[in-house]
């Protein structure tokens, strides 16, 4: 359901990889300047309308005023970019080891965007933050978005939204406290969205049916979800309660399972000339031994 560019914040990593000592500025208007990268690495260019500073005391490069930190075909956007770095050995120069981003945020990259009040990048962990207010990635297919936190831990190949985190496709929403996205590579060799976690709350909805249930785990490839604890499927005026159930999708088969919970038995309530009823939701229940 989303894809890999779920999170897109770890683009981060790219943008700051290139950061490093050098940099002499004057508080000058409309600055800008070229910022060597690492080894083997494109440059950076830094933009700003105020100024582009160098702070030693704290060892922070700062871009105030409408500022842009491009690298390849990703930009960095925000009212003030800070670059932290610790000095190297000797000949070795400055390394940064964090970037961030305040006031009107915005991580634009060829496939994704990302908008938040701020973004905090630790290339050392390799883990983007980004925070705020009306939280959310755009990608060519899905909408996410977060009250609390957008984070992408690229080193483990996972994101998390948190805070009544919705995920957005056409005709489908998944909606918990928490949703957390796995990542593999497929095929192709390219990195994709294979799994998503949720957890508190969760609600599945799609054109025919709302589903709600304790926790989810939703399987990208095969478009089916797993309800787990306390589940609730409605098509219409039909209802069917369980412990689990089974969402596909694709084929727009529910199945609702029983468990020692329930007692072993699935309930549901079924309205006699109901529309829906023909297609209610779920199938006969399946004992748990």
């Amino acid at each position: 359901m989303i894809r890999s560019h779920l999170l897109a914040a770890g683009l981060a990593a790219r943008l700051v990889a290139g950061l490093a000592a050098g940099l002499t500025l004057a508080a000058l208007p409309a600055a800008a300047q070229t910022l060597p990268g690492g080894p083997g690495g494109q440059p950076t260019d830094i933009n700003a309308d105020q100024a582009i500073e160098w702070h030693q005391d704290v060892k922070a490069y700062v871009a105030r005023g409408n500022a842009s930190a491009k690298r390849g075909e990703t930009t960095l956007y925000g009212d003030v970019l800070t670059a932290y770095y610790r000095e190297g050995g000797p000949g070795k120069g400055n390394e940064v080891f964090q970037i961030t981003s305040e006031g009107n945020v915005r991580l634009i990259g060829p496939t994704q965007q990302v908008y938040g009040d701020k973004l905090v990048y630790d290339m050392d962990r390799k883990v983007a933050v980004v925070t705020g207010k009306d939280l959310k990635l755009i990608t060519p297919t899905d909408v996410v978005t977060a009250r609390d936190t957008l984070e992408y831990y690229e080193g483990q190949g996972f994101a998390v939204a948190r805070g009544e985190a919705v995920a957005v496709r056409t005709d489908r929403r998944l909606r918990a406290d928490v949703l957390i996205g796995q990542f593999a590579k497929g095929p192709d060799g390219k990195t994709a969205m294979n799994r998503i976690d949720g957890s508190g709350s969760v609600v599945v909805t799609t054109p025919t049916d709302v589903a709600r249930s304790d926790k989810l785990v939703y399987s990208v490839p095969d478009n089916t979800a797993v309800l787990l604890g306390t589940v609730r499927i409605t098509r219409g005026d039909n209802q069917l309660n369980g412990d689990a159930a089974e969402m596909n999708m694709a084929t727009k088969v529910n199945r609702v399972i029983a468990g020692p919970a329930s007692g072993g038995r699935v309930k549901g309530l079924l309205i006699p000339g109901d529309v829906q009823a023909s297609n209610s939701p779920g199938t006969a229940p399946a004992k748990t031994r």
